[in-house]
């Protein structure tokens, strides 16, 4: 991994330097990279980074769709967090709102230059294919945080194409995944594969086409609702083809933060003002403390009492399961209506005089698992594909076993995913086992079984800090069924946000598109406007 982001850092400089006597021409004009002069190997740490960037920490997800899920709560107003446990305005809002849409872009831009530089070469056939299913896991990440996005015209400026039209989500859906579908194949173990990837892979075909199929899972599941037909064949393609098996199979990210590279989630926690603001939310614990989850230990601790002793980010907390207590959402700690200490069960302050801590007794992300600067950032478990086969099962569809079968090896999984961490997240195999056992999907009913599997899928999106994933899958599964927090002069009417609003510099870079986008929004370019598999 050093080595990598070493090559990372020089690829950097070639592209953002100027030129020197000692460069060629590449150097100084990135467009006229060929693969007779540049190893297309060389950007894809700087892909692969940007599209995780994208999707954690300051881009908007831990700020925004971690608290519209529940999975977080702060009680500071105004804040940071504002925009996510308030859905009001706070902190620098509308650069966080664009984050996603240039990110992932960015991301993909890299991913389709790779194309352009692999393009007829069959030595480097697999490093392409892998570049097509990573820029289209980028462009899902747009439309599923904007909805119609620019698709069949995006990333072809060199081209001429200065002002993308934005395709209709359905047509975005239908598209990627017929190009998955065709791309997956090309991908062959026996060949050559990426020499710098910085995700678990390590270049790895054979894992790289099984994370294919388990993102056409994904991409498939999104529309359930929305054209189940659909998801029906590309799900059944997609388990055909051969999708995750293991644990070994996890897609993440481990950082190097001693030459630069972090993650953004646990940097952004690391910050004095968000350690204190962020707590997990009450119904999470709740739910955690009711099935006596073994996770909850691993996760949550409460910190030590008063406020200087949070600055102590070593500092061991009090992880007791049955000490552990979830922030309601929508409070603050402004003395007035809303304020936290009025809410229902308010269990009160730690410490006293000018060092008390009013949220003091409100259950924190447990610092020494999440906190590390190399903490690992998931891109796509197999956890969470034996979750969606759980519930394709659960409607019938043909996917080898039961629904009752895929959702226990979905819930050890899960239980066994945090070691990934370090050794403090470590739940054993046969704990992992034993909990799955003693709580097996409930087949009553195709309502109750849905209920319970996406419920697990929440807690488990949520707790890996996959953020953007719990909030979509809670978007198209209903479950769990939150209660939207009423705040005053919140933005979205007091519902829970189903969407963001584009960046705000479409407006003026592309106008006729980015108009012709928002006429097709019902409600327009809002927050409480639903994307088109969000029914």
């Amino acid at each position: 991994m050093k080595k990598i982001l070493i090559y990372l850092s020089l690829v950097a400089t070639l592209f953002l330097t100027g030129c020197t006597k000692n460069f060629d021409a590449i150097n100084t004009d990135p467009n006229q990279a060929s693969a007779a002069n540049f190893d297309p190997n060389l950007l894809l740490p700087s892909a692969e980074l940007g599209y995780i960037g994208s999707v954690t920490g300051y881009s908007g997800p831990i700020l925004f769709q971690s608290m519209w899920t529940q999975t977080f709560a702060s009680s500071i107003e105004p804040g940071y967090y504002s925009g996510g446990d308030k859905y009001k305005q706070g902190g620098s809002f509308l650069s966080y709102q664009q984050g996603t849409w240039n990110g992932a872009y960015g991301a993909a831009g890299y991913f389709r230059e790779i194309q352009n530089l692999t393009k007829g070469n069959d030595a480097k056939a697999n490093l392409r294919g892998i570049s097509i299913i990573c820029e289209l896991m980028s462009i899902q990440a747009v439309t599923d945080v904007y909805g119609d996005c620019p698709y069949s015209q995006a990333l072809q400026a060199k081209s001429g194409i200065q002002h993308p039209v934005y395709d209709k989500q359905q047509d975005i859906y239908k598209g990627m995944l017929a190009k998955l579908d065709s791309v997956i194949t090309t991908l062959d173990p026996s060949k050559a594969g990426p020499t710098n990837d910085v995700v678990s892979y390590k270049g790895d075909v054979a894992k790289w086409k099984k994370f294919g199929y388990s993102l056409m899972l994904r991409m498939a599941m999104r529309l359930t609702k929305a054209d189940a037909a659909m998801a029906q064949q590309y799900v059944t393609k997609a388990y055909t083809g051969g999708v995750f098996q293991s644990n070994s199979d996890n897609a993440y990210i481990v950082f190097d933060h001693s030459h630069g590279f972090s993650n953004a989630n646990s940097s952004a926690i690391q910050v004095q003002e968000d350690y204190y603001e962020v707590k997990w939310g009450k119904m999470l614990i709740d739910y955690l403390k009711s099935t006596n989850d073994p996770r909850l230990g691993v996760i949550s601790e409460l910190l030590a009492p008063g406020m200087a002793a949070n600055a102590n980010h070593d500092a061991v907390g009090d992880s007791n399961p049955a000490d552990q207590l979830g922030m309601p959402n929508g409070y603050n700690q402004n003395g007035g209506a809303n304020d936290i200490t009025k809410a229902p069960g308010y269990p009160g302050s730690t410490g006293v005089g000018s060092d008390a801590d009013i949220t003091g007794n409100y259950s924190h992300p447990k610092t020494l698992l999440y906190m590390d600067y190399n903490a690992p950032a998931f891109i796509l478990t197999y956890a969470q594909t034996e979750f969606l086969l759980a519930e394709a099962a659960a409607r019938g569809w043909s996917v080898g076993v039961s629904a009752s079968v895929h959702y226990a090896n979905a819930v050890s999984a899960a239980l066994q995913t945090y070691g990934t961490y370090n050794a403090l997240g470590t739940i054993s195999s046969s704990v992992a086992n034993a909990f799955a056992a003693a709580h097996p999907l409930d087949i009553s009913s195709t309502d109750n079984s849905l209920k319970q599997i996406n419920t697990q899928y929440w807690v488990y999106a949520g707790t890996i800090f996959d953020f953007d994933e719990a909030w979509s899958n809670w978007r198209r599964s209903g479950y769990p069924v939150l209660t939207p927090v009423v705040y005053p002069g919140n933005f979205t009417n007091g519902t829970i946000p189903r969407r963001q609003a584009y960046p705000t510099g479409e407006a003026s870079t592309n106008p006729v598109n980015f108009t012709a986008a928002v006429s097709a929004l019902t409600g327009g370019d809002v927050y409480s406007s639903r994307v088109w598999w969000d029914k």
